[in-house]
């Protein structure tokens, strides 16, 4: 029998390819088993992941990466999509994040979970989130925010007035953003709950007096007015 679960790497992350006619009951104990063989493996690295194979709903990709979870020290900052040019483009931002996250553990916070309803981390230091902040929670920083996972709470930064610090996040969706003395403003009605990360990093920063958010490119990062 061939093995219902194949783990392969790429640089940043990992393919898992699922077997198309295990039933999905069977094939989450398959994938608990195989991670927990991987877990020293694995270590605690953060990765981004692709489900192959078959197709998968929502509910069913949020069961794999509980297990996955559950079973390894492994934190997954992102689902891939299927599209090959966006997934290029999300690997190179992610790329370019990293000699972000990288200078600001020299000089600042590192928070490693999910911030979750009613709670706050506030903080005179950069920081650096790994995981999602959902949505009644918030993050205040005299500084830089990056949240290596889905931003769909309050954040805050420059908290001490200074409008040329940024917001970074794989998914952002925030229910209030500031940046200094300014708030973003959108007319996008939020949801209470978390959705699934979208491929899509976006940084907010000031500009002309106000908060905008964009896309992570290479030339907006080496433009970036902050």
């Amino acid at each position: 029998m061939k093995n219902p679960v194949v783990i392969k790497s790429f640089p940043d992350g990992l393919s898992i390819y699922l077997d198309s006619e295990m039933p999905f009951s069977e094939l989450i104990q398959e994938v608990a088993f195989k991670f927990r063989e991987s877990s020293r493996f694995f270590k605690d690295a953060s990765m981004v992941v692709s489900f192959e194979g078959r197709t998968l709903t929502d509910q069913e990709e949020r069961q794999l990466v509980n297990t996955i979870s559950a079973n390894s020290s492994l934190h997954i900052v992102c689902i891939m999509g299927k599209n090959e040019e966006t997934n290029k483009n999300y690997v190179k931002a992610l790329r370019r994040l990293s000699y972000h996250q990288q200078a600001m553990e020299n000089a600042g916070q590192f928070y490693k979970g999910t911030l979750k309803d009613g709670q706050t981390l506030e903080t005179e230091h950069s920081v650096i989130v790994l995981g999602d902040v959902y949505p009644g929670a918030s993050i205040i920083s005299n500084k830089d925010i990056i949240v290596l996972g889905g931003l769909y709470g309050q954040a805050y930064a420059g908290g001490n007035g200074d409008e040329g610090h940024f917001v970074v996040a794989l998914e952002m969706s925030p229910e209030k953003l500031k940046i200094g003395d300014f708030k973003y403003k959108t007319n996008e009605k939020q949801s209470r709950w978390p959705i699934k990360p979208k491929v899509q990093p976006k940084i907010a920063y000031v500009k002309d007096q106000r908060v905008i958010v964009e896309p992570i490119t290479k030339d907006l990062l080496n433009d970036l007015p902050v």
